[in-house]
């Protein structure tokens, strides 16, 4: 999906500086001005220099932080304060610095006369669509606390399932790190030592130990340097190609047909699309609207095209459920449990529930494939230490057997 570079000017005048990524210029175009912002210029960010011009390291507030900010905001909403009020309060309790100020700007503008959704819709970089677009919705149902409510529930649902992959995963990640750590630190500085007692020995080394040895004299010179680089370059191009459009629905599309991988992926992207598209019904998004919010944060490319596809057939008076069916990125079953939403009119109950599904099956296969890794990188670990070792002792082997 392309960057657009803007220039705009919100209702005090101000001028304000941006990137927005959309499907195209007018799309982009529609949603500054549903923001509220005069349009000054509206440019497509093309180009290698281009992108790492844009490039932004964060904003130092975490996702728990807004978790909290939503919680606390429905609560002090429920307890009849005013949004000014709220604000206030909520600026001055958080622990983060970024957030503090952007509450306190978004106070302002709230105080001049905006109203709370098109405020937070000027820091998208914090508040990300689904939080925007469910506060409009509560904004205009006047069921504000609920809606934020419902925020925080959606935010903490994903950081726990986030949570339970990164918890299943520290320990391979762990165990390669320290297995990468022992083969560096044994050719750098125990092969050299046994390099010196063979050169004193003298004699053909035997292959594996000569093998050893060159590896070990290339990573300690320019050969090795090269390797470094080379690596640092290829990391470099590649998140360069992923970050264009072919490039990123090449890559999306291999992650979901990867061997052993590939499953968990896909279920990760159907948890999270299930999720979030249940959460913006539920808050009263008209359909259409949750779709493009939903394809823009869906997180996998694939499943994103795929979204647009099924938007677009809506749009044209098809049911949620039959383009559905008609991508081979939906399972049967989703497909199926949507379909009786619709017609029983609960789709956000359904769209809860196969989320609730996906979520305990993203945790089940990556607990079994946490038990498959384990042993396998502990194997692994003996065979590369324990060739290493029976590589530098086989020309003493040698010696000794010379001696007899």
């Amino acid at each position: 999906m392309p960057t657009y570079r803007y220039t705009v000017r919100d209702k005090a005048g101000k001028t304000v500086d941006g990137a927005l990524e959309g499907d195209s210029k007018e799309a982009v175009s529609g949603r500054l001005r549903q923001m509220g912002y005069v349009i000054v210029s509206l440019e497509e960010g093309g180009g290698l220099l281009a992108q790492l011009s844009a490039v932004k390291f964060g904003t130092g507030i975490k996702v728990k932080d807004i978790t909290i900010f939503a919680r606390q905001f429905s609560t002090m909403i429920n307890a009849g304060l005013s949004l000014t009020k709220c604000l206030a309060i909520l600026g001055q309790q958080t622990e983060s610095d970024g957030l503090r100020t952007v509450i306190a700007q978004v106070g302002r503008d709230v105080e001049s006369g905006q109203s709370l959704s098109e405020s937070m819709g000027r820091h998208n970089k914090v508040f990300p669509p689904i939080f925007v677009n469910m506060v409009r919705a509560g904004e205009t149902g006047g069921v504000l606390d609920e809606v934020l409510s419902r925020v925080a529930d959606h935010f903490e649902r994903e950081q726990l399932l986030k949570g339970k992959i990164k918890s299943a995963m520290t320990y391979p990640v762990a165990m390669g790190a320290l297995v990468l750590t022992i083969l560096i630190a044994m050719m750098v500085f125990v092969v050299p030592v046994f390099q010196g007692m063979f050169a004193s020995m003298g004699g053909q080394l035997p292959l594996p130990t000569q093998i050893l040895v060159n590896i070990s004299a290339g990573a300690r010179s320019w050969p090795g340097l090269a390797v470094v680089v080379g690596i640092f370059g290829f990391n470099f191009l590649f998140r360069w190609w992923k970050g264009t459009d072919a490039g990123l629905f090449m890559w999306d599309g291999i992650k979901l047909r990867a061997p052993l991988f590939g499953s968990i992926v896909r279920k990760i992207a159907l948890a999270k699309f299930t999720r979030t598209f249940g959460t913006l019904v539920s808050a009263g998004v008209p359909i259409l609207s949750a779709l493009e919010i939903v394809g823009a944060t869906s997180g996998n490319e694939v499943v994103s095209r795929a979204v647009k596809k099924v938007r677009s057939a809506i749009k044209e008076g098809e049911t949620i459920a039959k383009p559905l069916a008609e991508s081979p990125v939906f399972p049967s079953m989703l497909v199926q449990m949507i379909a009786v939403g619709e017609e029983t009119g609960a789709l956000d109950a359904m769209l809860n529930k196969i989320a609730d599904f996906y979520d305990e099956e993203v945790a089940a296969a990556v607990d079994g494939l946490t038990s498959v890794i384990e042993p396998v990188m502990m194997a692994v670990m003996g065979l590369l230490v324990g060739g290493i070792v029976i590589a530098l002792y086989m020309p003493m082997f040698e010696v000794i057997t010379l001696v007899k």
